[in-house]
C-alpha cells in the first residue's frame, strides 16, 4: 500500500514543475524573442512481479506477466525554437530574423546570443541592446547619417541627408547551431553555447540556409496562450488527480488499521 504513496507523490512532484514552466511561459508572452519550453518526463523503474515471456510449470509462455510502476520524474526542459509572430515597429534598428539562426553580441565580455532584435544606438553610435551589449561584429552609425537601411540579406547602408554619401556600411553576420535547445538560457534573451548545442556556425542572412532579416519588426514571443492554458488545466486536473490517489491510498491503510477495533 504506501508503494502507492509514493508513486502519486511523485506524480504531484512531476506536475508541480510543469506548472512552473507553464507559468514562465506566460510571464514571456510579450517577452521579444522569447521561446516557450516544455517538460519531458519518464516513467521510473518497475517491480517485475512475474516477467512477460517467462516459461510456466507446463511448458507455456507468460503473455503479459506482472509490472508494477513506481511513478514518474522529468529528464528535460526543452526549449522550442518555433519562429514568433512579427510585430511592426517602424523603429530602423529593430532587427527579426525571419527563419534560422541568431544574433551575437558581447555581455561582460562573453559572447553570448540572442532572437530578440531590439537594438539602439550608444553613446558612440555603436547598436547595443538594451543593456547595453554591442553587436557583433561591431556597427558604428555617424551622427551624420540621415538614414539607415538594411536589407534581408544583411547588408547595412547608412546615407546622409543628400541621399547619396555613403556614411557607413557594413554586412550582418547572424549564427546558427546545430542543436539549438542545447543552448544554456542565461536569462535576458540570452543563450551560451555548450557542448550540447554545438559550435555556433557563422553565415550571411539569406545563405545556406540561414534566415533572412526585416528591419522595422521585431520577433515576439512563440508562446500560444491558448496553448499554455490548455496545459495547465490539463496539468491541474492530473495534480488533483494524484492527491486523489494518495487520499485513497490512505483511507485504505486506514481500513487495514482499523480490522481488529
Amino acid at each position: 500500500m504506501l508503494r502507492s504513496l509514493w508513486t502519486a507523490a511523485s506524480g504531484m512532484s512531476a506536475q508541480k514543475l510543469n506548472m512552473d514552466i507553464i507559468a514562465n511561459n506566460l510571464a514571456n508572452v510579450n517577452t521579444s524573442g522569447f521561446k516557450k519550453s516544455r517538460a519531458d518526463f519518464q516513467d521510473l523503474l518497475y517491480q517485475n512481479l512475474k516477467s512477460p515471456g517467462a516459461e510456466t510449470s507446463s511448458g507455456g509462455e507468460i503473455p503479459t506477466g506482472i509490472q508494477i510502476g513506481m511513478g514518474t520524474r522529468p529528464v528535460s526542459v526543452q526549449k522550442i525554437f518555433t519562429q514568433g509572430d512579427y510585430m511592426q515597429t517602424g523603429s530602423e534598428y529593430d532587427i527579426a530574423i525571419e527563419g534560422k539562426g541568431f544574433f551575437k553580441v558581447l555581455s561582460n565580455g562573453d559572447e553570448v546570443y540572442m532572437r530578440s532584435g531590439s537594438f539602439k544606438l550608444d553613446s558612440e553610435g555603436y547598436l547595443v541592446t538594451s543593456d547595453g551589449d554591442r553587436l557583433q561584429p561591431e556597427t558604428s552609425i555617424p551622427t551624420n547619417t540621415a538614414t539607415f537601411t538594411i536589407d534581408g540579406g544583411g547588408n547595412m547602408v547608412g546615407l546622409a541627408s543628400d541621399g547619396q554619401t555613403v556614411t557607413t556600411s557594413g554586412q550582418l553576420t547572424i549564427y546558427s547551431f546545430t542543436n539549438p535547445s542545447g543552448l544554456l538560457s542565461v536569462g535576458g534573451n540570452k543563450f551560451r553555447t555548450t557542448g550540447a548545442s554545438g559550435d555556433p556556425v557563422e553565415g550571411n542572412p539569406g545563405v545556406d540556409g540561414m534566415g533572412t532579416v526585416s528591419q522595422g519588426y521585431l520577433e515576439m514571443s512563440n508562446v500560444d496562450v491558448v496553448e499554455e492554458m490548455v496545459n495547465m488545466i490539463s496539468s491541474q486536473r492530473a495534480y488533483e488527480v494524484a492527491s486523489k490517489s494518495i487520499k485513497a491510498a490512505d483511507d485504505m491503510l486506514q481500513i487495514a488499521n482499523n480490522i481488529r477495533n
